[in-house]
C-alpha cells in the first residue's frame, strides 16, 4: 500500500511519495520488500497515487530484491481498502498479505501466515502494544486472539487496549467480495466494523518484533534513532570502521574529523577537515560536508551540501538542499529545496 500523501510529512513529502523517504539511507518501502523476500513472498503489487513516477523507476521491475513487482495506479485514492480491491484480479488466487508501505518493521510473516490459517481465520490483523494510542486503531480480542471490538482513531475515553492496529494484514480471497468496486472503502472504519458485525472469523496476532509507523516527523526521527541502535533487524549500508559508526567504503573523511557513535555516513560523500559528526546523524549519498561544521542528531538526505562553519541541531535537511556558510540552524527545522 503505497498510495499515500504523506501530508503530516510535508513538505518533505511534497515531491516525495511516503514510502521513498530515506531511513538510513533506504526508502523505509525497500526494508519492507526484503523482508517479504526473506519469507518467500515473491509476488507483490503496489498501489500508487503520489509521486508514482519516482517509486517505479526505483523499484521498476523488482529483481534487483528477488521479487516481482507490478503496479495498480490510483487516479483517485480509494481509501485503504478501495486500493485492495482494484488489485482484486491478483489477489483472488489464494491467501494474501497486506502491508503498509510506510511501516518499518521485521514482524515475522511466516509465523503471522501460520497464527491466520491455523484459525481458519477470514482476515488476520497484526497487532503491536503502543504507549501511545490516539494515531492508531486500537483493537481488543478475546484469550483466542479472535477480535471483539475495534475503534479506529480512538478518543482518550476509548482507550481500552494498548495492541493497536499496525496496517498489516492476512486476508483470504473470499473477503474481496465484501469491498465495494470503484468506491473509497477503508479498513478500520468500514470493513473490519462490518465483518465483526456479521459475526466473521478476524483474529488479532500479536506482534513481538519491531514496528515503527514512519507517518510524522516524531515517527520517523525515532525509526533513525531506533535503527542505529540495532533495535531492528535490518541490514543498512556501510562498513562498521568502530563499534556503531557506519561509514561507506566511498566515502572521504577529512584530517580531524570527529565522528561520534552512533551515526551512519553515506556512499561518496565527502566531509571536510575539523568537522564534528554528532551522535545519531545520518549523512546520506554523494553529501558534501564542509570544514569546521557541526551536525549533532541531524538526518541529511541524498546530494545535500552543507557549507564551512555551519552547526546543525536536531534537524532534517531533504534531497538537494544546501545550507549555507556560516549559519546555525537548530530544534527540528526542515530544508526541502527538491522539486
Amino acid at each position: 500500500m503505497a498510495a499515500g500523501a504523506g501530508t503530516r510529512l510535508h513538505p518533505l513529502t511534497l515531491s516525495l511519495p511516503k514510502p521513498m523517504v530515506p531511513i538510513a539511507n533506504r526508502p523505509v518501502l525497500e526494508y519492507t520488500l526484503e523482508n517479504l523476500r526473506r519469507h518467500g513472498v515473491t509476488e507483490v503489487m503496489l498501489n500508487l497515487h503520489s509521486h508514482p513516477r519516482k517509486i517505479r523507476s526505483y523499484f521498476k521491475d523488482g529483481k534487483r530484491w528477488g521479487v516481482r513487482i507490478r503496479y495498480s495506479q490510483e487516479p483517485e485514492l480509494l481509501g485503504t481498502a478501495g486500493g485492495v480491491k482494484k488489485a482484486a484480479a491478483f489477489l483472488k488466487g489464494g491467501t494474501f498479505l497486506v502491508m503498509s508501505g510506510d511501516g518499518l518493521t521485521d514482524i515475522d510473516l511466516t509465523a503471522l501466515a501460520d497464527f491466520h490459517k491455523k484459525n481458519r481465520a477470514q482476515a488476520t490483523i497484526a497487532l503491536k502494544s503502543v504507549d501511545s494510542r490516539l494515531e492508531y486503531g486500537v483493537t481488543l480480542t478475546d484469550r483466542k486472539g479472535r477480535v471483539t471490538r475495534f475503534i479506529e482513531k480512538p478518543r482518550w475515553s476509548d482507550v481500552f487496549s494498548s495492541q493497536v492496529n499496525t496496517g498489516i494484514y492476512v486476508m483470504e480471497p473470499s473477503m474481496l467480495s465484501k469491498i465495494p468496486a470503484k468506491k473509497v472503502c477503508d479498513f478500520g472504519s468500514e470493513l473490519w466494523p462490518r465483518l465483526l458485525k456479521e459475526g466473521g472469523r478476524m483474529y488479532g496476532y500479536p506482534v513481538g518484533h519491531y514496528w515503527c509507523d514512519v507517518g510524522n516527523f516524531s515517527e520517523y526521527r525515532r525509526a533513525q534513532k531506533d535503527i542505529l541502535d540495532g533495535k531492528i533487524g535490518l541490514f543498512f549500508p556501510g562498513r562498521m570502521i568502530r563499534p556503531r559508526i557506519w561509514v561507506d567504503e566511498s566515502a572521504a573523511i577529512g584530517r580531524g574529523v570527529t565522528l561520534e557513535a552512533p551515526c551512519l555516513i553515506g556512499k561518496n560523500s565527502r566531509i571536510g577537515q575539523g568537522t564534528r559528526i554528532g551522535a545519531y546523524t545520518v549523512i546520506g549519498t554523494h553529501a558534501r560536508i564542509g570544514r569546521n561544521t557541526v551536525l549533532n542528531n541531524c538526518t541529511l538526505w541524498n546530494n545535500v551540501t552543507v557549507d564551512n562553519r555551519v552547526h546543525l541541531a536536531n534537524c532534517i535537511i531533504g534531497h538537494n538542499a544546501r545550507v549555507t556558510e556560516s549559519i546555525s540552524v537548530h530544534e527540528g527545522i526542515v530544508i526541502d529545496i527538491n522539486r
